[in-house]
């Protein structure tokens, strides 16, 4: 880059004010259209039909007291939410948002800074984000926050797999770990067609490494009470959130970036003589990363939290596999030359296949669990076992072929107990 440093400077502003408006405008979106598709009303009280509401919320998280809990390890207590957000920032530095426009006389990309690593750099950078949540469960000094911060390191672990070995196939077709190189390799055909397993496997990757609905397991306020922000108030609240939402939207525009074109106009817009040039493409990029965060919106009201180990053996036992042999496929059709000289169509059809039958492959295995637990509740429906669920002082489920016994016997020895 060879731009002079006020520019820089002005281009870094930009990338801010650009994530703190879409933060803004996030939040209140996603309030708005979950309270659609849960047939209420969303925030329609401050300001004209509740467009304030957002600002009325981060000023009244900042004007709240600030708790600190008297258990707690001080400076990483105070040093974590720092670590989380600061990162989150970081990693936009490298996303191309446009093509070369003029700026006070000055001709520039719409991209802060490039490298020829520029996604490892992105890689590096959200993985040192996690750092935060971990290290806030662990200085709570708390049970709840604890699990939630161990919980997001392994969660880390897992999905960060994944997610580079996402990128791997990419970097094979593009020849380049530049982000502005791979916007450009996907002049004529985004990736997203050609590398379609790896572009399943990111996205999935990505609303897990976000700790979203159904992967919101070190929050999970169902079993964790809050996960690893139970303990923070305030401003330190509010940067956790700050950084949930920023990480959103560069994950987006990574997604956006490495199999949507980037900034290249979506068919038939492409049709237009002007329609890559000059300010447009920041349109083209900015609806593109807003359809990914409409993603996150509509899993959030859509599927219920997953348990634990299923959300474990989605990550070691479908993704990292999927993505190992995907990665095979694509480097063999490079050797073989396919991906230059010959059509992309077979290997955009051995991807649909591969996807088939991994799909294929989960429903069959999900109709044999459903059969034996049929078998195993049709054998037992003969010979009853009666438990009593409390006996052990801890409500347990009940298995196939269990039943309770009066409901006032279990009262007599409750009481028999105490």
């Amino acid at each position: 880059m060879t731009d002079t440093w006020w520019l820089i400077g002005l281009k870094a502003v930009a990338v801010f004010t650009f994530l703190l408006l879409t933060v803004l405008v996030a939040i209140l979106v996603e309030r708005r259209v979950l309270a659609r598709m849960q047939l209420r009303l969303g925030p329609n009280r401050v300001g004209p039909w509740g467009l304030l509401q957002s600002l009325a919320d981060g000023i009244k998280l900042a004007l709240k007291e600030g708790l600190t809990p008297a258990g707690v390890d001080k400076p990483i207590y105070l040093l974590a939410p720092v670590i989380s957000v600061i990162p989150a920032f970081m990693a936009f530095a490298v996303i191309p948002m446009g093509a070369a426009v003029s700026v006070f006389g000055h001709r520039t990309p719409l991209q802060l800074t490039d490298l020829p690593v520029a996604v490892l750099y992105v890689l590096a950078v959200t993985s040192i984000g996690v750092y935060g949540i971990v290290l806030a469960g662990w200085a709570s000094g708390s049970t709840y926050p604890l699990l939630g911060g161990l919980r997001s390191s392994a969660q880390v672990i897992s999905y960060e797999i994944a997610m580079a070995l996402s990128f791997a196939a990419v970097f094979l077709y593009a020849g380049t770990m530049s982000t502005s190189g791979i916007v450009a390799a996907q002049d004529r055909t985004w990736y997203v067609f050609v590398l379609l397993p790896s572009f399943v496997v990111y996205v999935t990757s990505m609303v897990g490494e976000t700790n979203r609905a159904p992967f919101d397991l070190p929050e999970a306020e169902g079993e964790l009470v809050g996960g690893f922000h139970t303990e923070y108030s305030s401003l330190k609240f509010a940067m956790f959130m700050l950084a949930e939402y920023v990480n959103m939207t560069t994950v987006s525009a990574l997604a956006t970036t490495m199999f949507l074109g980037g900034w290249h106009a979506p068919f038939p817009f492409n049709m237009i003589d002007g329609a890559n040039s000059g300010w447009w493409p920041l349109l083209w990029f900015t609806a593109k990363v807003w359809t990914f965060m409409f993603i996150y919106i509509w899993l959030r009201a859509t599927l219920p939290r997953l348990r634990y180990d299923q959300f474990m053996a989605l990550g070691w036992k479908v993704l990292i596999p999927v993505s190992l042999v995907w990665i095979m496929v694509v480097a063999a059709a490079r050797a073989s030359r396919l991906g230059q000289q010959a059509p992309q169509w077979p290997i955009a059809i051995v991807g649909l296949l591969l996807l088939t039958a991994i799909v294929f492959g989960v429903w069959i295995r999900h109709s044999a669990s459903r059969r034996s637990i049929a078998r195993h509740s049709a054998a037992h429906s003969g010979s009853t076992t009666y438990i009593n669920p409390l006996a052990g002082g801890f409500p347990v489920p009940l298995l196939p072929g269990q039943r309770t016994p009066d409901p006032l016997i279990i009262i007599r020895q409750e009481r028999i107990d105490v």
